[in-house]
Order: structure tokens, then sequence, then C-alpha cells
């Protein structure tokens, strides 16, 4: 359950109201299912910052050049490590629409002794796990690898991506915003739980990262 309760419709203002129906109708549209997740209703407790949320997300999913696959798997490993219920059940039933298979989902917690996962996507998804820890780990090896298959634009997209779903995890988390059944009847990715670097002793992920 939620720690704090969002804004009804019913007590909505207007502009909130129509921000409601805006989010249902693309989600109906993204997930076959017009609900609303529940950090709009949360977030609408401050107009203004809804608004621009709003703008950011539509913007972030405007155009994008790297391959839906790949910004599929990146976004549900950052979610699964930080414990968001909430972007767990969106973000695989995303991954799954956009062809990620249920293998890479149900081994996505092991993608690097997986056989189902190729180069490409071990590195990205290193990138999503080394800026996803605290502090974030990203060695000037695996950013070299990355460069050789990506140019600086969908590098950029990359990053951001990751960036953005730290943002949103990290907001549910905080607030404990449950999932809502996106993708009922199919599994889930696994949760990971946090992961932390303390001093100079990096966390055995089995990617390259920097240390001290």
């Amino acid at each position: 359950m939620s720690r704090i309760e969002g804004v009804p419709a019913n007590k909505a203002n207007p502009l909130v109201r129509i921000i409601y129906r805006m989010v249902r109708r693309e989600l109906g549209r993204m997930t076959g299912k017009r609900e609303l997740t529940p950090d709009i209703p949360v977030r609408a407790h401050r107009t203004s910052l809804l608004v621009g949320y709003g703008i950011f997300e539509s913007t972030v999913a405007r155009k994008p050049r790297v391959d839906a696959h790949l910004r599929g798997l990146v976004q549900l490993k950052s979610a699964v490590m930080q414990g968001c219920e909430m972007c767990q059940d969106i973000g695989s039933q995303q991954a799954l629409a956009w062809g990620v298979g249920q293998e890479q989902v149900n081994d996505l917690y092991r993608y690097r002794e997986s056989p189902h996962f190729e180069e490409t996507k071990r590195l990205v998804l290193d990138l999503a796990v080394g800026m996803t820890l605290t502090p974030v780990q990203v060695s000037d090896e695996l950013f070299a690898e990355l460069r050789s298959r990506f140019d600086d634009a969908e590098l950029v997209e990359l990053v951001n991506l990751i960036a953005v779903e730290n943002l949103r995890s990290r907001f549910n988390a905080a607030f404990q915003l449950p999932s809502v059944g996106f993708n009922e009847g199919a599994a889930c990715a696994r949760m990971e739980g946090p992961r932390m670097v303390v001093g100079d002793e990096p966390a055995d992920l089995g990617i390259p990262v920097a240390t001290a």
C-alpha cells in the first residue's frame, strides 16, 4: 500500500483530471489496460511538478533511436535492482511487448551467465547496472565498448533512459507504490534488491567497474 494517498479524480482540479484521462489513454495504447499508474495521483499533490514530469516523459519517449529491445532491457534491469514493484510490473510488460523474450526476462538477474543474451545486450545491461549502483560505477573500459557499438546520440539516449528509470523507480519505491497488474498472466523479472559499493570494494557483478 502506498505511504500516502493520491489525489482522487473527484477532488482533482480540472487540469489534473485532463492529465488523468491522457495518461489512461496512453497506457491503454501501450499496455491494453486503461489503468492509471499510482504514481500519477501521488504526483498530483503538486500540479506543476506533475505537468513538468508529463512533458519530460513525453520527450523521453519521442522518436527513439535505440532499438526497443535494448530500451526495454535497461529500464527493467534498473527497476528490479531498486525494488520498484510498479516498475517491475509495467517494465516486464513493456519489455515483452518490445521483443524481449520471456527467457530473457526470467534470466535478467543472471544476464552475464545466461545463454539468452548476446554481447551487445550484456554491455547495455552492464551500463544499467553501473548507473544504478551507489555510487555510479561506469568504467572507461565499459564506455569504450559501448562507443564501438553506438553513436553519440544513441549513447546519450541510453544513459538518459537509465537515469530516467532511476528517477521513476526511486520515487515509486520511496512511496511504496504497488503494481496494478499490467503484466498479469506472464512472469515478471525477478527482484534483485538494492546494491551498494562501499569504499574501494565494488559489488561482484562480473562487469568492469572503476575503483578509487
